[in-house]
C-alpha cells in the first residue's frame, strides 16, 4: 500500500502521532521542543481530530512542573495524555516522572533532547536531559531520524499501554527535531491498527473514578516502602520484549523493520561503534564507506535503553568483535564513564558471567564522548573512533571533534575525510534573521522533496542571538535516501544573502571546485567585483567558481518588500541550479507565497508575486577575472588593540572558527571578563539610520526601541542644556 510523503521536520512527525493518539495535551514551551506544542494547539484550534474523532485539549501552563502535574492528573483521571518538553523543562517534570512510573501508568513523552546549563547556557542539543531521567522507571526510546521519530512515537504508544510502563521518547534536539526530511507520513488507519482498544479501555478502567473508588499517593514507612518499590520488577522485563513485538507488528504494517538493537556493517567486523541518536546515521554511512576500502567495521545503534535489552545487545554485536567504542552525547564529571559505556560494559561483563557470550575473549571496551551542545558530528570524527580502535592500546574515555589539551585526551582526526554521496546536490545559503531567507529555504525544500522523487534534507543554523544575526541554510537532495545529519561542508552551491557578510566570514572555502556563488550585491554586475575582499576574489578564481550577483536589496524597495528579500534569492537559486524545470519552480514558488501571504491580502501577494517576475530579469553572470585585484582586505574580528582574551577567544568566536578553539582556552568555571561587547561591531546593515532634526521632537523612543542602541541618547538637565541650541547653530556655520 502506498503512503502519503510528506517533507517535515522531527518536531512535526513526533507531533502529528502525538495529536492523534492523545486527549490531553499539556504543554510549556522550550526550546527546541516548542514546536511540538505550538503543532498541537494549532490543530485542537482548527477543530483537527484524533484517530477516535474527538478534539484533544491542550492546555498551556505556567511552567513545564504544571505541565507534568497536569499530565499526571489527567492519567490519573484515565485520559490518554502527553506532553513535549527538553533540558531544565524536563528535570522540572521528574518528580512527577517518579509518581507517574511508581503507578504503573501509560503514557509517552516527547522529548527534543537538549543540553543542560551548566558552566553556561546552551540551547542546543545533547543528551544531558534524558540521561538525568535513567533513575525515574520510565522505558526510554531513542529515534535517529525523522522517519523514525514518527515510527517509534507510534511503537512508543502501543508498547506504554501494553507494558504500563511509560515511555521517553526522545531524539536529538535541533539536529533531528528540526531537521527536515522527506519521510513517509503516518496515517489514522496505521494508528488505529497499532493501538488496542481493548488496552485502551483497561487504561480508562484505571483511572481515578467515585465509581470504583481506590487510594492512591499513600505515605509508608520503612516496614513496606522496599517491598512496594520491587513490585514493578514483574513490569520491566516483559516491557522488553513488548517493544519488539510492536516493532514487529509495525514492520508487517509499514514494511519498515526495526529491532531494539540494530546493528550495520560488515558480518565479520572486528571494530564496532556502540551509539544513539543522529550520529548513529553518520557511523553508519562512515562505516559503508570503510567497509568498500575492506575495513572489518560495523556499529550497534541502541534505540531501547531503558529497560536495558541486555539479550537484544549482545545478539546485535558480530561474533567476530575484538573493541569496541561507546560513544556517549553527554558528560557525568567524577564518573567512571559516561552512561552508555557503564551500561556496555556491566551487559558484556554480565552475559559472559551468564555464558551467553560466545565471543572469543573479553573484547576491549572503550568510552568516548561527543557533541555536546550540537557540537558537529561528522565522518571525519567517526573514522577517527574507529582507527582509534586499531590500537594495540586505544584511547579511553576520549573526547572527540574538539581540542582538548587540559588532560589531552582528544582524538586526532582529518576534517577533509567524507562519505561519498554520489548524486546528492548540496547548496548552502547564508542570510541575516529575519530576513526571510530560512522561510524561502523551507518552501524549497518542500518544493523538490514534494514535487519530484528526490529525496530532500534542510537543516538551519541559527545564531542564539537570533534576529538580525547570520543564519545558514544547509539543503541537500538527490535520488537515494540521504542519512547525513551534519553540515554542509563542500558545496554545488553558495548563497550569500547580505553583502556585508563578504568581509565576515569564510563562505566560498566551502565550495566544490567548479561550484556556483550567487551573491546578492547593491552594487551592479558590472562593478561588483572590485567592491569583493581581495581572499573573496581569490578563492573565486581558484576554485573556478560560476559568479552570479543579483541587487535584491533594490529590487525589494521597488517593489515595496523592504528587507524580505527571500522570494528573489529562492526565485535566483531555481534559475541557476536548474535542480527542478524553471517552469515547475516558479509555479510552486507562487503556490507558496499565496499559501504563506494569502492572509496578509491580495497585495501582498501581489507583490511577492512581482518579486519572482523581477528576479528573473535581474540575475547577471558575472565573467570572472584571471586575478584578483580588489584593494580591499577582510579585516580582523576585533581590533590588534584589544585585550590578549579577547584576540584569542572572543575575537576568534565572532570571526566563526569558535569550533577551533582548544579547552584550555576555555575559563573552567564559565566566568568570563566584562566590557568585551565594544569589540564586536557586527557592521552588517544594509542601511543606517540618520538623525533629521527637521522632524525630531526628542521624544527618546528611537534610542529605547533601538535594539542594537545604534542612536543614543544624552539626557541633560534643564539649566545645564540652556544655550546648547544657539551653540550647535554656531558650530554648524563654522563646519560649513
Amino acid at each position: 500500500m502506498s503512503r502519503k510523503m510528506v517533507t517535515i521536520d522531527g518536531n512535526t512527525a513526533a507531533a502529528h502521532v502525538a495529536h492523534a493518539t492523545n486527549e490531553v495535551i499539556a504543554i510549556y514551551p522550550i526550546t527546541p521542543s516548542s514546536v511540538m506544542g505550538e503543532i498541537s494547539d494549532a490543530k485542537s484550534a482548527a477543530g483537527e481530530k484524533n484517530i477516535w474523532g474527538t478534539i484533544p485539549l491542550v492546555s498551556e501552563l505556567q511552567s513545564e512542573g504544571g505541565a507534568a502535574g497536569t499530565v499526571h492528573g489527567a492519567l490519573q483521571a484515565g485520559a490518554l495524555t502527553t506532553t513535549f518538553t527538553a533540558s531544565q523543562g524536563l528535570l522540572l517534570m521528574i518528580p512527577n516522572m517518579y509518581k507517574i512510573a511508581g503507578e504503573l501508568t501509560s503514557t509517552v513523552f516527547h522529548v527534543s533532547a537538549r543540553a543542560i546549563s551548566a558552566a553556561a547556557l546552551n540551547i542546543f542539543g545533547d543528551h544531558s536531559d534524558v540521561m538525568s531521567c535513567r533513575s525515574t522507571g520510565w522505558a526510554m526510546f531513542c529515534s535517529n531520524n525523522v522517519q523514525e521519530v514518527m515510527d517509534f512515537a507510534l511503537i512508543a504508544q502501543a508498547a506504554t499501554l501494553r507494558s504500563r510502563v511509560p515511555f521517553l521518547h526522545f531524539f536529538d534536539g535541533f539536529r533531528t527535531s528540526h531537521e527536515v526530511q522527506k519521510v513517509e507520513e503516518l496515517s489514522f488507519d496505521d494508528m488505529r491498527h497499532m493501538m488496542s482498544d481493548e488496552l485502551i479501555n483497561a487504561h480508562r478502567l484505571r483511572g481515578l473514578s467515585p465509581d470504583r473508588p481506590v487510594m492512591r499517593g499513600t505515605a509508608q514507612n520503612p516496614d513496606v516502602y522496599f517491598q512496594g518499590r520491587e513490585t514493578v520488577n514483574q513490569f520491566y522485563e516483559p516491557c522488553i520484549k513488548i517493544v519488539q513485538e510492536e516493532m514487529d507488528k509495525f514492520g508487517k504494517l509499514t514494511g519498515r523493520k526495526y529491532k531494539l538493537v540494530d546493528y550495520a556493517g560488515a558480518k565479520d567486523a572486528e571494530r564496532v561503534v556502540v551509539v544513539m541518536g543522529s550520529a548513529a546515521d553518520t557511523v553508519q554511512e562512515t562505516v559503508n564507506t570503510l567497509i568498500k576500502k575492506g575495513e572489518k567495521v560495523g556499529v550497534v545503534k541502541v534505540h531501547l535503553y531503558r529497560p536495558f535489552p541486555l539479550d537484544a545487545f549482545i545478539k546485535a554485536l558480530p561474533k567476530t568483535v575484538k573493541s569496541i567504542a561507546v560513544l556517549d552525547r553527554t558528560k557525568e564529571p567524577g564518573s567512571l564513564g559516561e552512561p552508555l559505556y557503564l551500561d556496555v560494559r556491566t551487559a558484556i561483563g554480565e552475559a559472559m558471567a551468564a555464558g551467553k557470550f560466545s565471543f572469543k575473549g573479553y573484547p576491549v571496551i572503550v568510552g568516548g564522548r561527543y557533541g555536546l551542545g550540537s557540537k558537529e558530528f561528522t565522518p571525519a570524527m567517526a573514522k577517527s573512533v574507529l582507527d582509534n580502535l586499531k590500537k594495540a592500546k586505544p584511547k579511553n574515555h576520549f573526547v572527540v571533534g574538539i581540542k582538548e589539551d587540559v588532560t589531552n585526551c582528544s582524538l586526532e582526526y582529518t576534517p577533509s575525510f567524507r562519505n561519498v554521496m554520489d548524486g546528492t546536490y548540496e547548496a548552502m545559503f547564508f542570510g541575516l534573521g529575519s530576513d526571510g531567507t530560512v522561510g524561502a529555504n523551507k518552501n524549497t525544500i518542500k518544493i523538490i522533496g514534494e514535487t519530484t522523487k528526490n529525496f530532500a534534507q534542510a537543516y538551519f543554523v541559527y545564531d542564539s542571538k537570533k534576529a538580525g544575526t547570520i543564519t545558514i541554510s544547509h539543503l541537500r537532495f538527490g535520488k537515494k535516501a540521504i542519512t547525513a545529519p551534519y553540515l554542509i561542508d563542500h558545496a554545488d552551491f553558495i548563497a550569500c544573502h547580505n553583502f556585508s557578510f563578504l568581509e565576515k566570514y569564510d563562505m566560498v572555502s566551502k565550495a566544490k571546485p567548479g561550484a556556483t556563488f550567487l551573491l546578492c550585491s547593491p552594487f551592479e554586475h558590472g562593478e561588483v567585483w572590485d567592491k569583493m575582499p581581495k581572499e573573496v576574489q581569490q578563492q573565486i578564481i581558484d576554485k573556478k567558481l560560476k559568479f552570479y550577483v543579483i541587487n535584491a536589496i533594490k529590487l525589494g524597495e521597488e517593489l515595496g518588500l523592504g528587507a524580505r528579500i527571500n522570494v528573489i534569492m529562492q526565485t535566483a537559486f531555481f534559475k541557476i541550479s536548474n535542480i527542478i524545470p524553471l517552469a515547475t519552480a516558479l509555479k510552486e514558488i507562487k503556490g507558496a507565497i499565496k499559501k504563506s501571504y494569502g492572509k496578509s491580502g491580495d497585495k501582498v501577494v501581489a507583490m511577492n508575486n512581482a518579486a519572482v517576475d523581477e528576479a528573473l530579469k535581474n540575475i547577471y553572470e558575472v565573467k570572472v577575472p584571471a586575478k584578483a585585484t580588489s584593494k580591499l582586505k577582510m579585516p580582523p574580528a576585533v581590533a590588534k588593540t584589544a585585550p590578549k582574551f579577547v584576540q584569542d577567544v572572543t575575537g576568534r568566536i565572532i570571526a566563526g572558527f569558535g569550533d577551533d578553539l582548544a579547552v584550555s582556552l576555555m575559563p573552567a568555571d564559565g566566568t568570563f571578563p566584562t566590557a568585551t561587547s565594544q569589540y564586536e561591531k557586527r557592521n552588517i546593515a544594509v542601511d543606517i539610520p540618520v538623525w533629521d532634526e527637521a522632524v525630531c521632537i526628542q521624544c527618546g523612543i528611537c534610542s529605547f526601541v533601538c535594539p542594537h542602541a545604534v542612536i543614543r541618547m544624552k539626557a541633560y538637565d534643564g539649566e545645564t542644556a540652556q544655550g546648547c541650541t544657539q551653540d550647535l547653530q554656531i558650530d554648524r556655520m563654522q563646519a560649513a
